[in-house]
C-alpha cells in the first residue's frame, strides 16, 4: 500500500473514535488529506470550512446519522462523491433510498476499500446520480407520537424547507411517500429505526 504523490481531500465520519483513528492514519498512508468528523452534524460543521473531493460516512451513528447526513449532503453538495460505509448491511450494493455513490462493507479488507476510494465514477453512474435527485427520500428518526396517540414524525419539505407533521403509516421499513402541507409538493421519508443504530463494530482486516 504505496502512499500516492497526489493527496486528495477526504472526510471521514463515524461515530467509533477507533475506527477513526485507524482510518485516518491508514488513508492518510494512502496519500489522502483526512478530516474527521463522530457523526452528520460535526460533518456538516466540518464542510462549512472544508470542502472535500470525497465524503465517506458510518450510515449508524447517534445524532445525525449517516442516512440523514448523506441525504443532506446530496441536496446541498452534490458535487461531492459520498460513499456509505457500514457493517449491519452486507455486500457492495448501495441501499435503496441511501443518497451514496457507493458503499463499502465495515471490516473487509482494507484493500477493497481503497479501491472502492479510488474507483472513478462512471458517466452511467454520473447521470443516474442527477436522475435520482428526486427520488431520494428525506431521512428523519422517529418524533414519537402527535396530540391523539398515533406514531409520527417531523418532516422538512426539500423544496419549501418547511417542516410539518407527519403520522407514520404502513411498513416503516419502506420509503413513504407524502404531500407538503404547506407547497404540495410531493415528499419522499425514511425513518432511521433506532434498532439500526446499535451494533458491535468489527475490526477491520488488513
Amino acid at each position: 500500500m504505496a502512499p500516492s504523490k497526489t493527496r486528495k481531500s477526504l472526510l471521514l465520519v463515524d461515530d467509533d473514535a477507533q475506527i477513526r483513528l485507524l482510518l485516518t492514519m491508514i488513508l492518510k498512508h494512502a496519500g489522502y488529506e483526512v478530516h474527521s468528523a463522530e457523526d452528520g452534524f460535526s460533518a456538516l460543521r466540518s464542510l462549512r470550512i472544508f470542502s472535500p473531493e470525497t465524503i465517506l460516512s458510518d450510515l449508524n451513528m447517534p445524532g445525525m446519522s449517516g442516512f440523514e447526513f448523506l441525504s443532506v449532503v446530496h441536496r446541498r453538495f452534490p458535487a461531492i462523491r459520498a460513499i456509505a460505509m457500514s457493517a449491519v448491511f452486507p455486500g457492495h450494493q448501495i441501499l435503496m433510498g441511501i443518497a451514496a455513490d457507493a458503499f463499502y462493507e465495515k471490516g473487509r479488507d482494507i484493500e477493497e476499500l481503497l479501491a472502492v476510494l479510488s474507483a472513478p465514477p462512471t458517466g452511467e453512474q454520473l447521470a443516474q446520480k442527477l436522475h435520482t435527485a428526486s427520488s431520494l427520500p428525506v431521512w428523519i428518526p422517529p418524533n414519537g407520537n402527535d396530540s391523539s396517540g398515533s406514531p409520527c414524525v417531523i418532516v422538512t419539505c426539500p423544496e419549501c424547507l418547511r417542516t410539518f407533521q407527519q403520522v407514520t403509516g404502513g411498513p416503516e421499513e419502506t420509503i413513504q411517500k407524502t404531500g407538503c402541507i404547506h407547497c404540495a409538493s410531493p415528499v419522499l421519508y425514511a425513518i432511521v429505526h433506532p434498532s439500526d443504530l446499535e451494533y458491535d463494530t468489527p475490526l477491520l482486516t488488513m
